[in-house]
């Protein structure tokens, strides 16, 4: 039909429970309308419908669209909007948080391929999505060997239209694809939860440009595995047992070159004053308070998490930002026994500090890196525990030393809005992750009951 048939009526609100404004316009008398959730997208909406009026295209009888609008919508296809929103999400986004978005895009554009000639390997597919596509700045600005070049080609012609993802069982089929590891085997629910979040995010951005009405994973009945926030009190350590994982540290890497002894301090920043990983590699002398007697204290401002150089902005493999889940500027003050005041003076005499003031550094001084200081910490499990206990979840991460921490604290009778404060967390997120940690509290529970029992004996 001609665009002198067309008849374009406006941007109406619907009184809905969500927010949507209607397009509406006719074509031969064939009325059509388009709902989008803010005016202002309504509008464009409709500028581009009058536009293509006044430019005198064509509209088809059957979908009420002009030309230009029905071949962009057929054009967009999943992977294309992948780039649009890595683009949209990437510059404002953590270094960690980039890896996960990249991870989620790459597995949602692999579930949203068509089997087509020369389809290359997965592994290739992976890896041109992984280190390439979902990496910015993108392939079109890098040197790109040609064997990910044609991959990416493949890909972008095999991806399945984003429209694709209104019929609900092509959503579901996606979604059951974040079930299942490379390997075959079953991922991990928190690894299902974050890859769904993404792709969550990503479908509102969709809504947002037009693409859909409403997401479409509202339509779709699929059950998300549980996440178990809480901390396995298998994995706590008692006083004792955290102080034999510290001497055996010492011992870590022999005397002379001190592999271990210079990463004690930085373990015992984690059981003594609850400090995170990243909280402790970013520690410098500025930030201590180290008297000649009684306690201390800590100023966290800093964390240095180690993250791969391609999702940092400077290059580095260790990112540098502020406390976690905080503003950039803001402060936690951790006071600290005498245990870690005697420690951290002791390895201050030692070892001295990094060029830019910081405690703990590399034999290059560089940031130590997660794995090394992980390494090192199996090898003084092995020291320090007998074999059953070093078989078993007791202290297996570096940060099962946090977790004793703040359980030992709890269980000391500390009040748990200090502890949270200490630690960094809300109330909420504290008893809730620690509740299988606090040990004779049914005891007390029960001393009370009966007690009051016995008075009406």
């Amino acid at each position: 039909m001609k665009s002198l048939d067309v008849k374009i009526w406006g941007v109406r609100k619907r009184p809905t429970k969500r927010p949507a404004f209607d397009v509406r316009w006719s074509v031969a008398g064939n009325v059509f309308s388009e709902s989008l959730r803010t005016k202002a997208l309504a509008d464009h909406y409709r500028s581009k419908l009058m536009r293509a009026t006044r430019e005198g295209e064509e509209f088809d009888g059957v979908t009420g669209l002009p030309d230009s609008m029905a071949e962009k919508t057929a054009k967009l296809t999943w992977y294309a909007f992948a780039l649009k929103y890595l683009a949209m999400k990437w510059p404002h986004a953590a270094p960690n948080t980039r890896d996960g978005i990249n991870e989620s895009l790459t597995s949602v554009t692999v579930a949203m391929l068509e089997d087509r000639l020369g389809r290359p390997s997965a592994a290739m597919v992976r890896q041109a999505l992984r280190n390439w596509a979902f990496v910015l700045p993108g392939p079109e600005e890098r040197e790109v060997p040609q064997e990910i070049e044609d991959t990416l080609h493949w890909i972008a012609k095999a991806s399945r239209p984003l429209n694709d993802l209104a019929d609900p069982v092509t959503a579901r089929e996606v979604l059951d694809s974040f079930k299942i590891r490379l390997d075959g085997k079953a991922a991990s629910a928190e690894t299902v939860r974050r890859k769904r979040r993404t792709f969550v995010n990503a479908l509102h951005f969709a809504v947002d440009l037009g693409e859909f009405r409403e997401n479409p994973l509202n339509s779709v009945r699929w059950q998300k595995p549980k996440v178990s926030s809480q901390v396995d009190p298998r994995v706590v350590v008692n006083p004792q047992q955290a102080r034999s994982l510290l001497n055996a540290m010492s011992y870590v890497g022999g005397y002379d070159r001190a592999r271990g002894r210079r990463l004690v301090g930085l373990f015992a920043c984690m059981y003594f004053a609850g400090l995170r990983p990243a909280e402790a590699v970013g520690l410098a002398e500025g930030d201590l308070t180290l008297p000649d007697q009684g306690w201390g204290t800590v100023l966290l401002h800093r964390t240095r998490p180690s993250v791969g150089k391609q999702w940092t902005d400077s290059g580095e493999s260790h990112d540098d930002r502020g406390l976690k889940n905080r503003p950039s500027e803001d402060v936690r003050r951790v006071p600290i026994p005498p245990s870690l005041v005697v420690m951290l003076r002791e390895h201050l005499d030692t070892f001295g500090t990094a060029a830019d003031g910081r405690l703990f550094y590399s034999e290059r001084g560089g940031v130590v890196a997660s794995s090394t200081y992980s390494r090192a910490w199996q090898e003084a499990r092995l020291l320090a525990l007998p074999p059953a206990a070093a078989a078993s979840p007791l202290a297996r991460r570096p940060y099962d030393l946090r977790h004793s921490a703040l359980s030992t604290w709890l269980n000391a009778g500390v009040d748990p809005t200090e502890v949270a404060e200490r630690a960094g967390n809300s109330v909420e997120v504290l008893l809730g992750r620690y509740a299988k940690c606090l040990d004779g509290r049914q005891e007390v529970a029960n001393s009370k009951i009966d007690g009051l029992l016995r008075e009406y004996e």
